[in-house]
């Protein structure tokens, strides 16, 4: 049988790979014929080429794949003519194939509004990977930029503008409110909100009348008579099918477009089938990846001789737009007789939840997510599979509360034919069964076999509940193993290293590990013995071990350069060292920036200029401030009592004290403090993970709070303490942490997993529950007595400071691959190419 694919994209890609895991795929001849010169690629994920991802990464499969399996692929050559009576296909290259069975995957197009001035120079649709160059090469001289188009695709275009640098960028949109499909205007405002927040200009209720602009577009015109200056416009309104072959050939097309399929996926022709954004089932045209996948699955099966039918697909859907949660399932808009809404709207959080439920409340009916989505997958489930909810049908969004924990159990509950991963139609029962009958242990094992997991990637969390959950209901052991090469969690190995006095990697991982070790417990195991011993890093022959970063005490920054930050405990400085700063970065061309945690950063170093810099700064008292490390990183304050009239203490020599006390401590993860001098709290010790606000009677400590892409307020651990109560607090809750949390764990996080929550590190740390109090205090303490700056010891030593030439026989050359331009009387690097 002859089966040629019009359409190399993601959903024609994945009908070959879906007839190919056929039993009768062997007898089957396939051509593909493709558009563009490249063979299929990750369109969902387009934008992340903007951050350093090239054409082969997001490849689907390399080109090689289809010739190892019998398919051939002609790329850049896009049929011109279908002739049915024949069973002919005509390329524009001149090829004239023959087929059975025709699947047409053309996809879609962008839709190009009939606006006067879209031919100028600077205007570009956002579809191909020949787009985004285009845009790349344009946007260096790019200084205010718009996008129309309000929804999906628009608000991806946005951030590939921000992925370009031009940050002065519009979103205009025609309908009143943004993603007005997916969200209502609740849930719009939070999205604006948000995305204004980062610089982003909303423009909606905009109608584009015109480009302005001879050659080149200089600005917009609305029918509103307003204008905007734009130098570079993205437009990304909507799709329109590709279905011009299928007119030429007589097959039958909607009014607006698409062509007219059965739930067989059949055209008007039964030998041609059409699939993915190209094809009107219903009426419907789907614009999302996952609907295609299925159709791909049902063609690929009916023409193997297991017919199944497309009835339709659920366009719920869960984003992350410009760093944003967005989502929506069910009927999202659904008001009226029999229906009950449920929201939230936190405008000072900016997060909007809302659920439509039954009047007698059992029911989930639709919902809308934005700001915060992890619940979105148990609410999909819920929705689909009608799980009745709880007595309080706010406890699905607003999680667990009186000091409940989510255990996870809700997917657990589900039954074995709810669909987990839509992208490839996986079932809780396939991923059961994967664990139970096949041995997978892991999540990559699964996403391996049963290729849950490997579209969007949202249903990966569930994957680990129901593989965890199969795993005990079969009476195995969960360990939260490190990886493959240590068969111990963190805390294991953490007190495994100290009992046997292990000071290398390459000893912990002789004695206590297996095979040579990966990405995962290198810096994880180098960064418990930093913890343990105190010793600089890059000694004993652990430098190989470490994270990039630990490896050169700076962190890499784009274009191949390094950023030196060097401590300033409270934010405190005095002229001298000022100066000091500015005639370094003079020196050596570095660009200066003060940094969130009241410290200057200093970017652009040559590897080689590293240990000179450090030089100049100690010689005038500075020390390495652990911006590239898992550890202390700063401590904020205000200028408390000692110049401001509110201040109750003074909370700059305090946050000094607690800075040059727990400098350098290697953690699971970064950890951040201040100390405020007063309730206003101008330091913001309630976000870190350690703060400190002062009372009339002493001071209040907080602990495991967060800033960052999840907020999380800090708690109150001990109120009206003296100064040195507070640092015992700090020592005990410290060592707790360092020693118990799993790696690259934060303390909001690691809180949030802890049985009992605050009340159990209370009785930890206040009450001595565990009776280690003592023994963590003398622990810290051995951490202060034994701490050395490692810039110090960098320099000092010959056989650590060799490590900083990019040229081991030419010490004194620079990286000749690195290049700057001049940025704002600065410079910065020159994007890569």
């Amino acid at each position: 049988m002859k089966i040629v694919i019009i359409g190399n994209g993601m959903v024609g890609y994945k009908f070959c790979e879906k007839l190919l895991s056929k039993e009768a795929s062997s007898s089957f001849q396939i051509t593909v014929f493709g558009e563009e010169i490249r063979p299929a690629y990750d369109r969902v994920h387009l934008s992340e080429f903007f951050s350093g991802k090239s054409a082969e990464d997001l490849a689907m499969a390399p080109a090689n794949w289809y010739s190892d399996n019998n398919i051939i692929l002609h790329l850049g050559d896009p049929i011109a003519q279908i002739n049915t009576t024949t069973k002919t296909v005509d390329s524009h290259k001149g090829l004239t194939v023959s087929y059975d069975i025709l699947v047409m995957a053309t996809g879609s197009a962008a839709f190009v509004p009939p606006i006067p001035g879209t031919e100028k120079d600077g205007v570009f649709i956002y579809r191909t990977i020949e787009d985004l160059e285009l845009m790349t090469a344009y946007a260096k001289k790019a200084k205010k930029g718009a996008v129309i188009g309000g929804g999906l695709l628009g608000l991806e275009a946005a951030k590939a503008m921000i992925d370009l640098g031009v940050s002065d960028t519009s979103v205009i949109e025609f309908a009143p409110r943004l993603m007005p499909r997916q969200i209502d205007d609740a849930g719009s405002n939070v999205l604006k909100a948000k995305l204004e927040s980062i610089g982003l200009k909303i423009l909606t209720n905009k109608n584009t009348a015109e480009i302005l602009g001879s050659s080149c577009i200089s600005g917009m015109q609305f029918s509103d008579d307003s204008k905007i200056e734009v130098d570079m416009l993205v437009i990304s309104a909507g799709i329109k099918p590709r279905d011009e072959l299928a007119k030429l050939a007589g097959l039958e097309t909607g009014q607006r477009g698409g062509i007219v399929v059965n739930d067989q996926l059949q055209t008007s022709d039964p030998s041609i089938y059409a699939i993915g954004e190209c094809a009107l089932h219903r009426g419907m045209i789907y614009g999302l990846v996952a609907p295609g996948y299925e159709m791909a699955e049902v063609v690929a099966a009916t023409i193997t001789g297991t017919p199944k039918t497309f009835t339709g697909f659920d366009m719920s859907t869960k984003l992350k737009l410009i760093g944003v949660d967005v989502a929506s399932f069910g009927d999202a808009f659904l008001s009226g007789n029999g229906v009950q809404s449920i929201a939230i709207n936190d405008t000072h959080k900016g997060i909007y939840k809302r659920i439509n439920i039954s009047a007698d409340g059992k029911t989930l009916l639709g919902g809308i997510l934005v700001g915060e989505a992890e619940q979105y997958n148990m609410l999909l489930q819920t929705f689909k599979n009608k799980v009745i909810l709880p007595p309080n049908p706010e406890d699905v969004i607003l999680g667990a509360r009186g000091g409940e924990t989510d255990t996870g159990a809700g997917v657990t509950a589900l039954p074995d034919d709810a669909l987990i991963c839509s992208c490839e139609a996986v079932t809780k029962g396939m991923i059961c069964n994967s664990v139970s009958e096949v041995g997978c242990e892991t999540v990559d094992a699964i996403k391996k076999c049963t290729k849950a997991g490997t579209g969007c990637g949202g249903c990966v969390p569930m994957l680990k509940d129901l593989m965890q959950h199969t795993m005990k209901a079969q009476g195995k052991l969960i360990r939260n193993v490190l990886c493959e090469h240590f068969n111990y969690s963190r805390q294991e190995l953490f007190d495994l290293v100290k009992i046997h006095d292990l000071k290398t990697y390459d000893a912990v991982l002789d004695k206590l590990g297996n095979g040579h070790g990966c990405e995962v417990c290198k810096p994880a195991v180098s960064s418990i013995v930093a913890s343990l011993w105190n010793e600089m890093i890059l000694k004993k022959g652990n430098a190989t071990a470490q994270d990039s970063n630990d490896r050169f005490l700076a962190n890499i920054q784009k274009g191949g350069t390094y950023s030196v930050v060097p401590r300033i405990p409270g934010g405190e400085i005095t002229p001298d060292k000022l100066i000091v700063i500015g005639e370094v970065a003079k020196k050596y061309n570095l660009y200066t920036k003060i940094t969130g945690g009241q410290r200057i950063d200093m970017f652009g170093a040559h590897l080689s200029d590293l240990p000179k810099i450090w030089e100049a700064l100690i010689a005038a008292g500075f020390e390495s401030g652990h911006a590239y490390g898992k550890s202390l990183r700063t401590v904020k304050s205000c200028v408390g009592s000692t110049w401001c009239r509110f201040g109750l203490h003074d909370s700059v020599s305090f946050a000094i004290k607690v800075e040059e006390r727990y400098r350098g401590l290697r953690s699971p993860h970064k950890l951040k403090s201040a100390v405020s001098g007063c309730i206003r709290e101008c330091a913001e010790a309630q976000s870190k993970d350690f703060g400190i606000i002062a009372t009339e009677k002493g001071w209040n400590l907080y602990v495991c709070g967060n800033g960052g892409s999840k907020p999380q307020h800090a708690l109150l651990l001990a109120s009206d303490v003296d100064e040195e109560t507070c640092i015992k607090l700090i020592d005990r809750f410290l060592m707790f942490y360092v020693k118990t949390a799993d790696p690259l764990t934060r303390t909001a996080t690691w809180l949030n997993k802890m049985e009992g929550g605050i009340d159990y590190l209370k009785s930890v740390v206040l009450n001595d529950a565990l009776g280690m109090n003592a023994l963590w205090e003398d622990e810290m303490n051995h951490h202060v007595a034994t701490y050395e700056c490692e810039w110090k010891v960098a320099v000092e030593t010959p056989e650590i400071r060799k490590r900083f030439n990019h040229f081991v026989n030419a010490p004194e050359e620079k990286d000749p691959t690195v290049h700057f331009e001049e940025m704002r009387e600065q410079k910065r690097a020159k994007e890569w190419k």
